[in-house]
């Protein structure tokens, strides 16, 4: 645990924002001073409880909010807001999706305003994001330090789902919805993608061929991983049961060199390069950002799987020197990180001290 002298002094003023990041299982939990300092410098998890519906939820949002604080020695009084995130689809002031949010089971989450309700428990300021936007808007912090405010980047977030953000002069872009940056429910071609044979990817959305369906572990377990087993009769997945319970292991296989598994791997990169080559003529950000689980990975295949992703996105000329490739750093960390860097920004403070790369 990294803190100042000041964070030991109960007797401190010290002004901080709470970055408060809420998954399917999990809560992470940061602190963010007024100087840009992280007063944390590990991963500070509670359970989050949102498969128990809101309400259990916003007070398991309040004891990692009070245990985080207790972590740092930092006293209530000196808490100026709350950084919030959580999974989307949401609308820009956090009022969750009529159709629910990823990892969100419960019905009573449908249009659930998860700001407002976490604002009237504690009682502060607090500022919204989906995990997506957070950990992008972290990830070009870090990569781009004192310039960030300068610079521009998208992110593509893999997981269960495939989300995104787009980051404009150190600063995310909502949208009017709050629903910008959503690269997982965009169309794109399948030709040159597909095996010969391989049905038409299809989304939970109800789309049919966007990135979603293919880059992300519902898009193994939906598509890509039942038409491969066809291809490896073979293959030891088939012992392991449905393909919703073998995809989670698709990657660990991947890690290992299995030929089937860099297959479903190499498509999910081209599905990825093709959103980003969207973004190259959309937004012609400064960096491109890859993060979720596939990045969780040992080198070889990270490395491979990001040079897959370069090399299918499609930029001019005039691009090419000019951006750079990265991955999201301190993925566990980096949603409740961008969500604190966020509560600070609307507060007027100035960016972290970040150093830049």
């Amino acid at each position: 645990m990294a803190m100042g002298p000041e964070a030991m002094n109960p007797g401190q003023s010290r002004e901080v924002v709470i970055g408060l990041d809420n998954g399917g299982t999990a809560i992470n939990a940061t602190v963010l001073d007024s100087g840009g300092r992280f007063l944390v410098d590990r991963l500070v998890e509670a359970p989050s409880r949102v498969a128990e519906g809101p309400e259990v939820a916003i007070e398991a949002l309040a004891e990692a909010f009070a245990g985080v604080l207790g972590l740092t020695g930092i006293s209530r009084d000196s808490v100026r807001a709350v950084g919030l995130d959580t999974p989307g689809p949401a609308s820009a002031d956090g009022v969750i999706s009529s159709r629910g949010a990823v990892n969100f089971a419960d019905p009573a989450w449908r249009g659930f305003d998860v700001r407002s309700a976490l604002e009237a428990r504690l009682g502060l300021p607090v500022i919204y994001n989906n995990d997506a936007n957070a950990a992008s808007l972290y990830a070009h912090h870090v990569h781009f330090g004192p310039n960030a405010a300068h610079r521009s980047s998208v992110s593509l977030i893999v997981g269960t789902g495939l989300g995104g953000g787009v980051i404009e002069d150190g600063r995310v872009v909502r949208g009017a919805a709050g629903m910008a940056g959503e690269f997982g429910h965009i169309r794109i071609p399948m030709d040159g993608l597909l095996a010969e044979g391989q049905p038409t990817p299809t989304c939970n959305c109800g789309l049919a061929a966007d990135g979603e369906s293919v880059a992300s572990l519902t898009g193994i377990a939906k598509n890509l991983l039942p038409y491969w087993l066809t291809r490896f009769p073979g293959h030891e997945l088939h012992l392991v049961g449905p393909a919703q319970q073998a995809a989670p292991l698709v990657r660990g296989y991947a890690n290992a060199g299995d030929p089937m598994a860099l297959e479903i791997f190499r498509q999910q990169a081209i599905a990825l390069g093709r959103l980003f080559t969207v973004a190259a003529n959309l937004t012609d950000p400064d960096a491109y950002f890859l993060g979720g689980g596939v990045v969780e990975a040992v080198p070889s295949f990270r490395d491979w799987f990001l040079g897959t992703v370069r090399e299918h996105t499609d930029l001019r000329s005039e691009q090419l020197p000019l951006v750079t490739f990265a991955l999201v750093p301190d993925l566990d960390m980096a949603g409740a990180r961008g969500a604190a860097i966020a509560g600070g920004d609307a507060l007027g403070w100035a960016p972290p001290a970040l150093p830049g790369r």
